[in-house]
């Protein structure tokens, strides 16, 4: 009953193909998984509860092919965690597992050939956040921000915009990041070209 209920919960989230491989991941590994509701900061996340338990949680707004990335992201934090104890989040130890874990995923039956080019780049060496590589972020969103929003990166120099409620005013570009003044406290924040931000002038 628990397996039908996780593979029909799944089906909304990831891609029908990669199903059983993360039923097999949640099974193997004990992951508690819940999916919660839109984080501004993260994508996902992993904890180590007090009771020795490990859960996962993953943002339900992302699509599928986020989805899978940010899932398996996490399982990989889980594995790091029980193999090796506490370790640095994002070190070599969690490189690697992140890497073994979602070669079976990197797919044209699962991941879009025209996406495979730029997850077989990022896995070379991994980062904490998929939205600091700029090609890949676009790529896993089909080249689109939500609708409404617009990507940093699209905006012209000078304009007006929100994000987390806050107005800013869009700067120069430095090698891959825009400089935005925050109008509240006139300082200055470096944000990734693909930032997703509400125009207002």
């Amino acid at each position: 009953m628990y397996l039908k209920t996780l593979r029909n919960t799944l089906l909304k989230y990831i891609p029908e193909k990669a199903i059983p491989l993360v039923i097999y991941l949640i099974k193997e590994h004990k992951i508690n998984l819940k999916i919660v509701s839109q984080r501004q900061s993260k994508h996902g996340d992993f904890r180590a509860l007090p009771n020795g338990e490990t859960q996962i949680t993953v943002n339900n707004n992302l699509n599928k092919y986020q989805f899978l990335l940010t899932l398996v992201h996490e399982i990989a934090h889980h594995v790091t965690y029980k193999k090796f104890g506490r370790v640095q989040p994002h070190g070599k130890e969690w490189k690697t597992v992140f890497q073994h874990l979602m070669l079976p995923f990197l797919r044209p039956d699962i991941y879009p050939k025209e996406m495979l080019p730029y997850l077989a780049n990022y896995f070379k060496n991994p980062k904490a956040s998929t939205d600091t590589d700029a090609k890949l972020s676009l790529a896993l969103r089909g080249g689109m921000a939500e609708p409404g929003k617009s990507f940093i990166f699209e905006i012209p120099n000078g304009s007006i915009f929100r994000y987390k409620n806050i107005p800013y005013k869009r700067g120069n570009k430095r090698r891959t990041r825009y400089e935005c003044t925050n109008l509240n406290t006139n300082r200055v924040y470096l944000f990734n070209q693909n930032v997703e931000v509400l125009l207002l002038e």
